[in-house]
């Protein structure tokens, strides 16, 4: 299909990305590197009235060392997310996430920024954020302000950004030698969205297990923090006890890929593997 008409803006840095969006009056939408926005154009899923396009922002593509936290800028490719040596010492759960999404030729043109302020609840960096507790920095004609990622992702292809804001930044933590962690999801093919995925993250005190963060993907509207789960690993529950519990308080969706019912026992099969690979880590 052919997109509906629409104006189009190069923005030269990312406060004149601000203001272009700023000008468009809530219409405008962002364009960074275009795997999702591009496909619901041409559906008709989104009509904006002008696309700003940031792309060739090279300021905000970077990784750097922010003392307690590392910082990844929004324009920075999922393929060097990957690739990246600091993330790869200190959080490599995003590293090794980011080398899971979609396809090559999807890694090097997609952007840390555009997967999250997307907001897709099958995409996989959202509940990786999420089960981190990473702060996502976001800017607009107010200044900056930080956006926890408990509080980013608030509905299907909905975020806290404000119709002026551009997501600049996201910080995740240093993870410790006491923190095990993995990432494992399941799809039909190795490029599909996960039909469901699990972040987790376990903390252990003198060879325990002492809590643990667990994100999921697409058992919701948004990722999801497996709350129950969580608080029954820190009660000293077992794993496979604890990942019985992953499905309450989610709702699961029904298409091609599975139905609700399917999904939610195959959450309680993919938490438990991760939080077994987390343990080992």
């Amino acid at each position: 299909m052919i997109p509906a008409r629409f104006d189009y803006d190069v923005a030269e840095s990312a406060d004149h990305a601000v203001e272009l969006l700023a000008a468009g009056g809530g219409e405008a939408k962002l364009l960074a590197g275009g795997h999702s926005l591009i496909p619901a154009l041409k559906l008709r899923i989104v009509r904006p009235s002008k696309l700003v396009d940031i792309g060739r922002l090279s300021d905000l593509a970077y990784v750097k060392d922010g003392g307690t936290h590392i910082a990844i800028g929004a324009l920075t490719r999922h393929a060097d997310v990957a690739s990246d040596r600091l993330l790869a010492e200190h959080c490599p759960i995003v590293s090794y996430t980011a080398a899971q999404i979609g396809d090559p030729p999807v890694r090097h043109r997609g952007t840390m920024g555009g997967t999250l302020s997307h907001g897709d609840p099958a995409s996989d960096m959202p509940a990786v954020m999420l089960a981190l507790n990473a702060d996502l920095v976001a800017r607009g004609t107010g200044g900056e302000r930080v956006i926890p990622a408990a509080d980013f992702f608030t509905g299907v292809f909905e975020t806290a950004l404000a119709a002026d804001e551009v997501l600049v930044e996201a910080r995740v933590p240093k993870l410790g030698a006491s923190t095990g962690w993995a990432y494992v999801k399941a799809n039909r093919r190795a490029q599909d969205w996960a039909t469901v995925g699990v972040a987790a993250l376990v903390h252990r005190d003198d060879g325990k297990v002492a809590g643990a963060s667990i994100g999921l993907v697409n058992m919701g509207a948004t990722p999801l923090r497996a709350r129950s789960a969580e608080d029954a690993l820190a009660a000293a529950a077992s794993i496979a006890d604890a990942a019985a519990l992953v499905t309450q308080g989610t709702d699961p969706p029904s298409d091609h890929a599975g139905s609700s019912e399917y999904r939610a026992h195959l959450a309680q099969v993919i938490t438990r593997r991760a939080l077994e690979q987390a343990v080992a880590e």
